[in-house]
């Protein structure tokens, strides 16, 4: 096994272990230990490759070589703040979700005397500071920065990525401050003119050179190659790739949609356009990427129990037996284990999906979409413990497909259904940096229909 990769995943539960024969273009071993973020994260790294190494022979320059990802210590935690809620903060939120983080807190226009002391107690990993469009209001992201300039340590990372024509002066007045501040393009240059991927990359940066250090993440480089993004990040870069393809080597799939049950969160993915289906149709509000990721922090199995039921709704006939039995650990009543899962990937695929709507008008009934319509999105991917590992892996992905009592929601009407069975997708996005092609042929080979 000369060409043995091997590629890791630091999560906050687990750190987990793929290795790949990339002549063979085979999964040789899998291997998983509890992870040791608040000791020391090189612990946990150990024992996983200890288990891996008693299946496959794994060398020291297999461990040198390695390529990480990470979404330990809570993940990449970012705040945003923008002008209006349903464009330059919404943008902001897709940006950040886009890059692999978890959006703690989300403000519009001015910031309070309240909304700074929050900031400041959520001590994000990251502000990102958004706001007007090239060459409109200024005023607005000016200010944010003054407040922004005079809070305390709870803020150390911000990235401005709004009106270029306040870059001056909000770079003045954030110079003195202690901050570490970086500036990329504006996330919205004009209103119909989302430009996510330059604020991705600064975020990227800014994980790669101070945030793997102060989750201790970086003690992990000194026994292997790097550790190269969030673990989101590299999902979503796995699910880009499976759904394009390499570009004059191999097609891939098509438009496509990942959901990712986790204990704490539920992650949602899409690679489609998302434009109206039907003719006649009224795009309204913010265009929304072709690749889109979106975090529901409410929606995990374990750690989030009780707002998982209670978001719900009107769907308690979903979990009506579940409230008796709420505690219940997994394994101990697959029914409930589920229902249980079955609602999160719902609730998650429904929020991600835009809506279709009707209006009203003096010329009569016309029909608005708001977000992505992906009614013809042909493939479903499950991933994450809760899917892969469930006794019945079909009827929990159902939660993901468009049904009569979802009403106006855009979610895929009839798509072919997959689970990642063998937990391969953060390591397909990271071999995906070096040899798209082979990341491509694995997926291929291991994400299975269900």
């Amino acid at each position: 096994m000369d060409r043995l990769r091997l590629f890791i995943d630091f999560g906050s539960t687990f750190t987990k272990v793929c290795a790949f024969d990339l002549d063979s273009e085979e999964l040789a071993g899998w291997a998983k230990a509890p992870s040791t973020v608040d000791t020391d994260v090189t612990e946990g790294l150990r024992n996983a490759l200890e288990e891996l190494k008693t299946g496959i022979p794994v060398t020291e320059e297999h461990i040198r070589t390695a390529m990480g990802c990470s979404s330990a210590a809570g993940g990449l935690r970012v705040a945003c703040i923008g002008l209006t809620r349903e464009l330059t903060t919404r943008a902001a939120r897709l940006a950040a979700f886009g890059a692999g983080a978890k959006v703690v807190a989300a403000y519009s226009n001015l910031l309070s005397e309240a909304d700074a002391a929050e900031l400041e107690s959520l001590r994000p990993d990251i502000v990102l500071l958004a706001g007007g469009t090239d060459g409109g209001d200024k005023k607005n992201i000016v200010r944010n920065a003054e407040i922004l300039s005079a809070a305390g340590g709870g803020i150390s990372s911000i990235l401005v990525a709004g009106n270029k024509s306040a870059y001056d002066a909000v770079g003045e007045i954030l110079s003195r401050s202690d901050k570490h501040v970086i500036f990329s393009k504006n996330i919205l240059p004009r209103l119909d003119r989302l430009e996510t991927e330059p604020v991705n990359e600064k975020i990227r940066e800014i994980f790669l050179s101070r945030i793997t250090a102060s989750r201790g993440i970086d003690r992990a480089e000194t026994m292997i190659g790097r550790v190269l993004m969030p673990t989101p990040s590299a999902v979503l870069q796995a699910a880009k790739l499976l759904a394009d393809g390499v570009p004059h080597e191999e097609a891939g799939m098509g438009e496509l949609l990942i959901v990712d049950v986790g204990g704490a969160t539920t992650d949602v993915y899409s690679v489609a356009d998302g434009i109206p289906a039907e003719g006649g149709v009224s795009l309204v509000g913010l265009r929304e990427p072709r690749v889109k990721r979106t975090v529901e922090g409410d929606l995990g199995l374990y750690h989030n129990l009780d707002s998982l039921v209670s978001a719900a709704g009107s769907r308690e006939e979903d979990v009506r037996a579940l409230r008796a039995r709420f505690s219940v650990p997994e394994g101990r009543d697959e029914e409930t284990h589920v229902a249980l899962t079955r609602l999160a990937v719902h609730l998650a695929v429904e929020r991600h999906c835009g809506t279709l709507e009707p209006l009203y008008t003096g010329g009569g009934i016309t029909k608005v979409q708001r977000g992505k319509d992906l009614t013809r999105v042909p493939t479903v991917i499950g991933a994450g413990g809760p899917i892969v590992f469930s006794p019945d892996c079909r009827r929990v992905l159902l939660g993901a497909v468009r049904a009569e009592e979802d009403g106006d929601s855009l979610k895929p009407a009839s798509p072919t259904l997959y689970r990642d069975a063998r937990y391969i997708l953060f390591a397909a996005g990271l071999l995906s940096e070096t040899e798209p092609l082979k990341a491509l042929h694995l997926m291929k080979k291991y994400i299975c229909p269900v």
